[in-house]
């Protein structure tokens, strides 16, 4: 299982691949022997995101050792999934949250002890017990995935959400009937007037995977934070713009108060097939760039 490393920061990039884990006994640390560790995440300014292609693991071996350092109740979630499949991605999925998370600890934490609570929109966050100096490590998580990528971003001492779509996603009706349903007035208005069918589906996509991210890093969801309250403006100048819908929110009885516009995305293509979308609290207004190293 390969994994690639971005980072979404001030100024560098760099790609080193995941460290062994200290894990006595357990043959999964075999798959990371002889690898550097990841870079320190300097601020709360940076992500970084890992990433894989479940199809690049043929190797039953492998998966086999992954599987053990699941919880008993995530290999069994995995193996309720309909069809071998989605059973093996359900199953990296946690594999590489757990040892990623593991290795930002500089594998002080075993990638199977870590535990996992939800707050009540759904979204996990880690269950730090009361022998663990949780404070050395103020990690936040998101993980997305798509039939044919898993990815797992990683910040300190702030919120996160992570999106990645398909470039190419089907969608079984038209672009503006999908955005008059799901959008706001001006991100309709935005798509109406790209008059390139393969064009506007892509700045549907990228928009998707922008709100997507945006509500995730809320911790609400989409259940809780319907993507109709706000707009996601993408400027020519690369900067991406976030306001309340004044239409659903002037109402003060409108359940927006938890919306804001302090919040930093990156938006970038990976594979050439995907589009990714990082979403993050920041109070700071500073400009960030995204690198790709492969």
């Amino acid at each position: 299982m390969h994994h690639r490393l971005l980072l979404l920061r001030r100024g560098a990039m760099s790609i080193p691949p995941p460290p062994a884990p200290r894990m006595p006994g357990v043959a999964g640390g075999r798959l990371f022997a002889s690898l550097p560790p990841p870079p320190p995440l300097q601020s709360p300014r940076e992500v970084h995101v890992w990433y894989l292609c479940p199809d690049e693991l043929i190797d039953r071996s492998q998966l086999d050792m992954y599987t053990e350092l699941l919880s008993p109740s995530e290999r069994k979630n995995a193996l309720a999934m309909n069809g071998p499949r989605l059973q093996k991605d359900a199953m990296l999925s946690r594999a590489l949250l757990r040892t990623t998370l593991s290795r930002y600890t500089d594998a002080n934490i075993d990638p199977r002890s870590f535990e996992f609570k939800k707050n009540k929109f759904g979204k996990p966050e880690i269950l730090w017990q009361s022998d663990e100096s949780s404070m050395e490590w103020p990690l936040h998580f998101n993980i997305s995935h798509t039939s044919s990528l898993i990815a797992c971003g990683i910040a300190m001492d702030t919120p996160i959400g992570i999106d990645v779509e398909e470039k190419k996603r089907k969608t079984v009706k038209s672009i503006l009937s999908l955005a008059r349903r799901y959008f706001t007035p001006l991100e309709v208005d935005y798509l109406a007037k790209i008059s390139d069918s393969d064009a506007q589906q892509r700045e549907f996509i990228k928009l998707w995977t922008l709100k997507e991210a945006y509500v995730k890093a809320l911790g609400r969801g989409f259940s809780g934070a319907p993507f109709n309250r706000f707009s996601i403006q993408l400027e020519t100048n690369s900067r991406i713009q976030i306001s309340k819908a004044t239409k659903v929110c002037n109402d003060s009885a409108s359940g927006c108060d938890y919306l804001s516009e302090n919040w930093r995305f990156a938006l970038a293509e990976l594979n050439s097939s995907y589009y990714m979308s990082v979403c993050i609290e920041d109070n700071s207004r500073g400009l960030y760039s995204l690198f790709f190293l492969m």
